[in-house]
């Protein structure tokens, strides 16, 4: 990870933002569209995203990409987004926070799910960043401030990403200064902006089957928790929650109240488990947290399910084991508690039992990504590595932004000799971190080992191509 680029970042969204306005718009639909298309949202979103994965640590857990996924998913097909071309990133910090960025990207810290009690309240937020890209707020902040100058504009973006590094990697702070903080308080975050958020994501809670008085009482407990806290985390300083919000948003979720609405599950606190243990001290101290949890449940499958993943951790096999039979003998066929046995035997260097019960498991859920991903990795620890490319070759073809794919199919490509294909799983990797010089060279290693394959070259020329035409773009406004 590359955390010594905020420079580079920061230009990066200066130059995006600045085509767009050398560009002759149409003036139709909506007068934010004449400033920034949804088109050009999209193009600058996933711009934005590659630089931001080469500076922010993430949470690389299959399981919990999935359920990011999904959920965020559940939630848009009841929601007044029109594109639905989303891209996720969960990032490795503690701190709570979420945020949408423009051309649907949507950014999750494991904090949330440390802070969000229950998956309603979770489901709150993420609806309430859902309603931020349907009304476009980006491009109406921009629209609103038309007059002020192409840098200020490109700070309203790289508050996003201040916000999304938060409090997490050292030099992160550099990328923002000054304007970037004032025109983040005035523009983006808008009290209009957020009470627009609030209402209609409220709207799409109860319209996804939760229950809409989540967000009201996730609200009320933040303000209780963080009232006399100096440093608040990022969210409430990006979505700061006044006695008015509160009480607005109170009102609006008793008119939506439904009794049935869904107020938790299980996955979610499963999801919580794993998370919890991500940011633990040590594994040991995660064991006594645990422990203490099922002591006052013993029927807390969450608490036992965490519990088996931390003494898995810890190296105590055996006692893991004993609690992953219990919450079996309960669900047989669950999935994360058979991919959580797996792992358990992977990490006890019983690959063969992993490997089979995986096989299982995919004869039921044949498109899960997390058991693909797994089995991949066994393959690799049994050393079979033109075996684990295959593998990956198909879970990079559903999952082609997946920067981690791309970098393990790469050092699996490089085992089994195959270096042309190593050279084109880097490029991918670095053109997906933003890193278009390096992305470019290999394509070079590439075309140039390809010189006797013309259908093969050509298309990594192609390719190429694409990137260098990407990378001047940015140069050419630089």
């Amino acid at each position: 990870m590359n955390i010594l680029r905020p420079t580079l970042l920061a230009l990066a969204c200066t130059f995006s933002l600045a085509s767009f306005a050398a560009n002759d718009l149409p003036a139709l639909g909506d007068a934010s569209s004449a400033i920034v298309s949804p088109e050009q949202e999209h193009k600058l979103g996933r711009a934005w995203l590659s630089m931001l994965r080469g500076q922010v640590r993430q949470l690389n857990d299959p399981l919990l990409k999935e359920y990011v996924e999904q959920s965020v998913y559940r939630l848009a097909e009841t929601s007044q987004l029109r594109d639905r071309r989303l891209e996720f990133i969960v990032l490795a910090s503690p701190q709570l926070n979420a945020f949408a960025a423009p051309g649907g990207i949507i950014g999750v810290n494991g904090g949330l799910f440390l802070h969000a009690q229950t998956e309603a309240e979770y489901a709150s937020v993420m609806a309430h960043e859902l309603a931020h890209l349907s009304q476009r707020h980006f491009a109406r902040g921009v629209e609103a401030q038309k007059r002020m100058q192409l840098p200020m504009m490109a700070a309203l973006l790289a508050g996003i990403v201040a916000a999304a590094a938060g409090a997490g990697d050292a030099g992160m702070a550099a990328i923002v200064g000054s304007q970037a903080a004032a025109y983040q308080t005035q523009a983006r975050y808008s009290r209009l902006h957020e009470q627009e958020a609030d209402r209609i994501g409220l709207t799409n809670l109860e319209r996804a089957g939760y229950d809409p008085m989540a967000m009201p009482e996730m609200f009320e407990r933040l303000v209780r928790l963080y009232r006399y806290d100096q440093r608040p985390p990022e969210f409430l300083s990006t979505h700061p929650l006044t006695d008015n919000r509160i009480a607005d948003a109170r009102g609006r979720a008793e008119q939506l109240y439904r009794p049935n609405g869904i107020k938790d599950s299980l996955r979610y606190q499963l999801m919580r488990a794993r998370v919890m243990l991500r940011f633990e001290e040590t594994p040991g101290v995660a064991v006594k947290r645990f422990n203490a949890q099922l002591s006052e449940n013993k029927n807390a499958q969450a608490a036992r399910y965490g519990l088996a993943l931390a003494l898995t951790k810890s190296g105590r096999f055996d006692e893991a084991r004993t609690h992953l039979d219990i919450l079996l003998k309960q669900k047989p066929k669950d999935i994360i508690y058979n991919l959580s046995y797996a792992e358990l035997d992977l990490a006890s260097n019983k690959t063969n039992e992993a490997y089979n019960r995986v096989q299982r498991m995919l004869t039921t859920y044949p498109n899960s990504f997390p058991l693909q991903q797994l089995k991949a990795d066994i393959l690799f620890k049994q050393g079979k590595n033109q075996e684990t490319e295959q593998v990956l070759e198909k879970i990079v073809a559903k999952r082609p932004n997946d920067p981690d794919i791309w970098l393990q199919l790469a050092e699996v490509r490089g085992l089994n000799n195959n270096i042309i294909g190593l050279h084109q799983a880097r490029a991918e990797y670095f053109a997906k971190v933003g890193e278009y010089e390096q992305a470019i060279q290999q394509l070079d290693l590439a075309k140039r080992r390809a010189a006797n394959n013309f259908t093969l070259a050509a298309r990594i020329d192609a390719r190429q191509r694409e990137l260098i035409q990407e990378e001047r773009a940015i140069k050419e406004m630089m």
